[in-house]
């Protein structure tokens, strides 16, 4: 018990109780989920609850937000991003994050038998499928994290970082753990194994409110939209829904503008010490959803939480050819699902090599299963696979001479053959007629 004290006393003030600035917001948010729990949920009441949650979400953005304030700062993880793909590990104090890391990585992460064993956050980097992976060991969070307590602000904005989180759990303990890391998760505006809602909302100058449905919708009414639409104060605006959303579904679209834009995350359950369960057991947890089960003491199924977690990270091996060569399969090109405009096309993986490339891409031969026949020749918008062998071919100078003095057409400067770009033509003001 002294060497726990001793481990918490830098931290009693994170730990036990919100700075009192805080507290009103903390009393305002708990008195909105109270008020939304005891509303009942019926068409009548859609539009009320849509109203409750978007304040309980402003609430919790403001929370989330820095002080405005003067003071010492908060000291966070500053952590440099290496590697193709970043994962966090999440999980409560005493669960085997640390011994996790320590397998996987071989970094040795300081493991213990008592709470808050770690208290900053430990990189290591897996080298899987010529991959370079970065593992963070985040300090455990507990119930409130997303309020503050426990340095929970510091350990959700590493997670928010990250391109996947694996969420480490006791097996000997009941789901309910499960549960409540994915309610803090989800306070903060990080979403697990969800996509992007199909709804549509453009700003307008004038018009109010446009609604349009492309599918039978159930909860988000035209009501129900304007009731919302209110709270965050926005009067002209074109709604369109694709598809039978939530009402936390539209609150999420309307917050894409926000400083706390929702964060559409990749999670994989890790379930430890299964080797203190019956059979039975591990095979109803390893049946779940997005769920691996491990034992990091006894080496049990590493390599199988190994491949789930390149399966959901869904990396692109991209080799590049040179003419009259062989491929180069030692040094691949990686492209991340999560980054950029989370597409793996032809223009990406050549930006990758270098922005001048692109302005001499004439085509690209692909070699892989992304294309119909080996090789292939394709455009810039082509989309590639794993494990696809490109060559770039680029134009002479013949057809770069073409390219910039083509034919007059009402791309080309009066006078001159010299060729306009569409994109920086001003266009003419309409007639006054």
């Amino acid at each position: 018990s002294s060497l726990f004290e001793t481990c918490l006393a830098p931290l009693p003030h994170l730990l036990h109780r919100a700075p009192s600035c805080m507290a009103p917001l903390l009393e305002k948010i708990a008195a909105l989920e109270l008020e939304i729990s005891r509303t009942q949920k019926n068409k009548a009441t859609n539009a009320h609850l849509g109203q409750l949650r978007a304040k309980l979400c402003a609430a919790r953005r403001e929370l989330l937000e820095p002080s405005k304030a003067g003071g010492k700062k908060q000291g966070g993880f500053e952590v440099q991003r290496y590697g193709h793909s970043r994962i966090a590990l999440i999980g409560f104090p005493s669960v085997g994050k640390s011994s996790l890391l320590t397998a996987l990585t071989g970094v040795k992460s300081e493991a213990a038998s008592y709470d808050f064993t770690t208290l900053t956050c430990i990189p290591g980097v897996i080298h899987y499928n010529d991959c370079k992976i970065q593992l963070l060991d985040l300090p455990g969070i507990i119930t409130g994290a997303a309020q503050g307590k426990g340095r929970g602000r510091q350990v959700i904005a590493t997670a928010r970082s990250a391109d996947m989180i694996m969420m480490v759990l006791d097996a000997t303990k009941d789901d309910s753990q499960r549960q409540l890391l994915t309610k803090e998760l989800e306070d903060v505006g990080i979403r697990l194994n969800k996509v992007r809602p199909k709804i549509s909302v453009t700003k307008t100058k004038t018009g109010g409110l446009r609604y349009n449905t492309t599918s039978q919708v159930t909860i988000l009414t035209r009501d129900t939209c304007y009731s919302i639409l209110q709270t965050y104060k926005l009067f002209n605006v074109d709604v369109v829904i694709h598809e039978d959303a939530s009402l936390d579904d539209f609150i999420d679209v309307l917050e894409e503008e926000g400083s706390a834009p929702r964060k559409y995350c990749r999670c994989v359950y890790a379930y430890n010490k299964i080797d203190m369960l019956s059979l039975a057991q591990v095979d109803e947890l390893a049946r779940q959803p997005y769920s691996v089960v491990v034992s990091v003491a006894n080496k049990w199924n590493m390599e199988g939480l190994l491949e789930r977690v390149w399966q959901e990270l869904d990396l692109k091996r991209i080799y590049t050819k040179k003419h009259r060569m062989y491929p180069d399969f030692s040094d691949p090109l990686v492209m991340t699902a999560q980054r950029g405009d989370k597409t793996a096309t032809v223009e990406n993986a050549v930006g990758m090599l270098h922005k001048a490339l692109l302005d001499d891409f004439k085509a690209a031969m692909v070699w892989g299963s992304s294309v119909k026949m080996s090789p292939q020749v394709c455009g810039l918008k082509h989309e590639l696979k794993d494990e696809d062998v490109m060559q770039i071919l680029k134009l002479t100078p013949a057809e770069k001479s073409r390219r910039a003095h083509g034919k007059k057409t009402g791309t080309t400067l009066a006078g001159t053959n010299n060729q306009v770009d569409p994109k920086t033509v001003k266009e003419r003001a309409p007639l006054k007629t």
